[in-house]
């Protein structure tokens, strides 16, 4: 599926391809209105009228946003997240992945639309960051990997070649925004959520373990990005 020696970055979305969306699906949709309606002591149909807000504000920097929803909702995001935090976790394969990319390819970047306080949640509760040569906030850019800004504004600070990047994201409309720029390996997820049925990708490979992806048989000798090596590799989009 992917040739590695035609691979120099691999830039890899959290929530739901390296983490369980569980933990996110289930703030957003359920604990957070409950919280909400308990905290502001408002009746039960509000949660309807929660969960319609933060809907609405998908694909957004303010979807993305805790300090945003702390502000609108007037409640302590992080505080409400860290009542729930035992359902962060990894994806069934996800440390393997980052295990064998920490030894065999030069550079590994976490892209994210998770904000800092996110990031400062979920890293100490995953190890992520052992396995990562940087992670980037769409936070720190000002767009959101939906939009076509957020790619040079990357490319400005994390230097890619775009025909040599492999990006792995379970949001198909990020992917979208990535093939528009032109990055050429392209992959979805699945099943971002372990609690949920599988998506169907229309426009991109998916994947359901990292393991489908690890080279079986490189030449002895042989690593990811190996210099004069050239290959089509896999673009991730079906045919």
């Amino acid at each position: 599926m992917i040739d590695w020696r035609a691979i120099d970055t691999v830039l890899l979305d959290m929530d739901g391809t390296l983490l369980d969306l569980h933990f996110d699906s289930h703030f957003w949709l359920e604990h957070l209105p409950r919280r909400y309606v308990e905290l502001h002591q408002l009746d039960e149909a509000t949660q309807e009228v929660v969960r319609s807000k933060v809907l609405h504000e998908q694909g957004t920097l303010n979807w993305y946003s805790l300090a945003y929803w702390s502000r609108e909702l007037d409640l302590d995001i992080v505080a409400l997240k860290r009542e729930i935090q035992h359902l962060v976790g990894l994806r069934s394969d996800a440390l393997d992945f980052l295990r064998w990319l920490k030894v065999a390819h030069p550079r590994v970047v976490l892209a994210t639309n998770a904000d800092r306080e996110s990031l400062e949640l979920k890293l100490p509760l995953t190890g992520l960051e052992e396995y990562l040569d940087a992670i980037v906030s769409s936070a720190d850019l000002g767009v959101p990997k939906e939009e076509q800004a957020f790619w040079p504004a990357l490319q400005a600070i994390e230097p890619f070649d775009p025909a040599r990047t492999l990006f792995i994201d379970d949001n198909p409309r990020v992917l979208a925004s990535a093939r528009a720029f032109g990055i050429r390996h392209l992959l979805g997820i699945k099943q971002p959520d372990s609690t949920r049925p599988e998506k169907e990708l229309e426009e991109f490979v998916a994947l359901d373990r990292f393991a489908t992806i690890l080279p079986g048989n490189l030449p002895p000798g042989e690593t990811p990005g190996a210099a004069g090596v050239s290959g089509e590799g896999a673009h991730g989009e079906r045919s």
